[in-house]
């Protein structure tokens, strides 16, 4: 790209400052809790004042030689008047002062900046910058479909002054396949892969290579000696299916392709091999990696089954950068936590607020790079939060902006669940003796509308003799939280939540509701209308008379406080970062765990045993309001 120090140092024009005020609303240097890292960065104010005595360099200049989808690169820079809020912005593709990558049709004969970086880092970062003038800092990269520059910027966030560009590096297959995402079909036999790449339709043919997994004699999986290929659909979006900025202005950033294919008559807990990828028009095929899985239980299948539940993780960089310390500070614990773990649990279900990207799709491609370890091996199912879809005039139930001008599309898009309506983010899943009814909190729940119709018939038809785990989760507390907010609204609970869902887990006997939203754990006794229905606290047997409700939102977000006053149903109370283990031994016996992301331990733990007969027990509201004949 040709940038120079004449005219093109002059401040962006007025009327593209109109265009960004909403923006600049956001944006701030202080590292304020909660807020995108990247919407700190005032990009409308961005000029460009290309200095000759500054410079950056980024080495290695081709990434990922050998199939490599994630790479360190050296990024050296320096000037003759550093200052303390200097920074390095790292910015895909290259050329982001073009026309062709704007997301609006801005005048290409003024300088400007019209997209956010990727992410950031302190030029000061690297020790004794200030006092030399020069820095070096290392970088991590992921494969984003384009390729990468590094840019040293002055006057801070607030007021940047573009002064120096490096030469661009790229990836040698920038349009790899990348980062595959498993999930469970509608049925339990069937399987989805879903992963994103650079190719379109029109360029290639994206299928999945799969196969059972031989047993060998010593009981290790042998390669499949047959396989067979699985065609894939493809999505994508574009910047006119965001409802509002930063999406679709400085946020944007093209998604690339997003591809699935199903895996289908998948015989029950079997292992099978797959790999992704992209027959080219001229018969070569463009491979991802190798994976396996193992096959979901059948329902009602008597296994040991171990399912992880959390919520609000976000994502971190493992470089330091974009400040994150301050804004998802769990996240890679929690992340970390669970790769290390992978072979004691089966299935994740990640319940709302995933990379907090609000409106920052590039986000997206992070998070999905994050998690890929888990996603590539386990069954990752997802729900929607207000991260994900919340936004003015777009039919969602809260009336905010937290998705950015997101609006739901990239959640929709970037992962598959089994829901019938993409649009509407409600679906069951069964697994061995769980099912999960999985709703939407940021859709309207209440008393005749279709969630509510989802959300009975979903619980009112599983057959408690094989699937006696019944599990309910959404984003939001429809249930019970002693959050600070929630406490000082005295409701403990968003409005009409449990008002509306009550009866039906009352009804229906609900093992556990889980909720995400607030950022750490607590856990309820069993309950019903507002009270505890035991005295008991980690031991529970016999009849099933209540509830217990579950806020497992510390996946890796800021933490929330609670009230200084404990509610007579809360049991355990942890403000840290943690996530949460289901295992069903049998037909009668589940434990919960609950552990630290910081070390993987257990703190607070409960065990339920109950045979069929104490689900068919009449307890109040659980039965019709009839009497039986005598």
């Amino acid at each position: 790209m040709a940038w120079s120090s004449g005219g093109v140092a002059a401040t962006m024009a007025a009327a593209l400052v109109a265009a960004l005020v909403a923006l600049a609303g956001r944006a701030s240097a202080s590292p304020a809790e909660g807020i995108q890292p990247l919407s700190k960065i005032a990009v409308h104010k961005a000029t460009v004042e290309i200095q000759s005595s500054a410079f950056v360099e980024a080495t290695p200049s081709l990434l990922g030689e050998q199939g490599e989808d994630t790479e360190w690169v050296t990024v050296k820079y320096g000037w003759t008047d550093p200052s303390d809020d200097d920074w390095i912005g790292v910015f895909s593709p290259s050329e982001f002062n073009s026309s062709a990558t704007c997301p609006n049709p801005w005048p290409a004969e003024e300088p400007y900046l019209c997209t956010a970086p990727i992410k950031y880092q302190f030029a000061n970062y690297s020790e004794n910058y200030i006092f030399w003038g020069k820095g070096s800092i290392r970088l991590q990269l992921i494969n984003q479909r384009s390729d990468f520059s590094f840019a040293l910027f002055t006057g801070g966030l607030d007021n940047p002054k573009l002064i120096a560009v490096s030469e661009p590096i790229a990836f040698k297959n920038p349009k790899a396949p990348v980062f595959p995402r498993l999930a469970q079909g509608k049925s339990h036999d069937e399987m989805t892969v879903t992963w994103t790449s650079g190719y379109d339709i029109s360029e290639a043919y994206p299928f999945v290579e799969w196969g059972a997994l031989l047993v060998a004699a010593a009981g290790a999986a042998a390669p499949p000696q047959q396989t067979t290929r699985a065609p894939a659909g493809t999505l994508t979006f574009n910047q006119g299916s965001m409802c509002g900025e930063p999406a679709r202005t400085v946020g944007w950033r093209d998604p690339g392709f997003i591809h699935t294919a199903f895996l289908r008559d998948l015989w029950p807990n079997k292992e099978y091999y797959y790999r992704i990828g992209h027959e080219l028009h001229d018969g070569s095929v463009v491979w991802g990696k190798p994976y396996s899985f193992r096959a979901p239980p059948s329902p009602g299948q008597k296994s040991l089954q171990r399912i992880i539940v959390f919520g609000d993780m976000g994502k971190a960089e493992r470089d330091g950068s974009n400040e994150y310390a301050a804004y998802q500070p769990g996240s890679l614990n929690t992340t970390d936590a669970l790769i290390s773990d992978l072979d004691n649990y089966d299935i994740v279900f990640h319940i709302g607020d995933m990379p907090y990207a609000n409106g920052y799709i590039s986000q997206w491609d992070q998070f999905t790079a994050q998690v890929a370890p888990i996603t590539a091996r386990k069954p990752y199912m997802v729900a929607s939060g207000n991260h994900e879809r919340d936004w003015p005039d777009t039919a969602a139930f809260w009336d905010v902006e937290d998705s950015g001008g997101e609006c739901g599309v990239p959640a929709e898009t970037y992962y598959y669940y089994p829901a019938e309506n993409r649009a509407n983010f409600w679906y069951k899943v069964d697994y061995g003796m769980f099912r999960f009814c999985v709703a939407d909190s940021e859709h309207d729940w209440r008393i005749g509308t279709p969630q509510y119709e989802f959300i009975e018939h979903c619980l009112s038809t599983v057959d408690r003799k094989h699937q006696p785990w019944l599990i309910f989760a959404t984003h939001r507390v429809l249930g019970y939280s002693s959050n600070a907010w929630y406490a000082g609204e005295g409701s403990f609970e968003e409005p009409e939540g449990r008002e509306n869902l009550q009866r039906l887990w009352q009804k229906y006997r609900v093992d556990i509701a889980y909720f995400g939203h607030v950022h750490n754990y607590e856990r309820t006794c069993p309950m019903y209308q507002s009270q505890c229905m035991t005295s008991e606290k980690s031991h529970y047997s016999g009849t099933m008379n209540g509830t217990i409700f579950v806020v497992a939102g510390g996946g890796g977000c800021h933490l929330s406080s609670y009230t200084t006053a404990i509610p007579k149903w809360s049991i355990y109370r942890d403000h840290d970062f943690g996530f949460t283990k289901l295992t069903a031994f049998n037909h009668s016996s589940l434990l919960f765990e609950y552990m630290k992301s910081s070390d993987g331990k257990v703190y607070d733990s409960f065990t339920i045993h109950r045979d069929y007969r104490d689900v068919l027990r009449c307890v109040h509201d659980s039965c019709f309001p009839t009497t039986l004949a005598t």
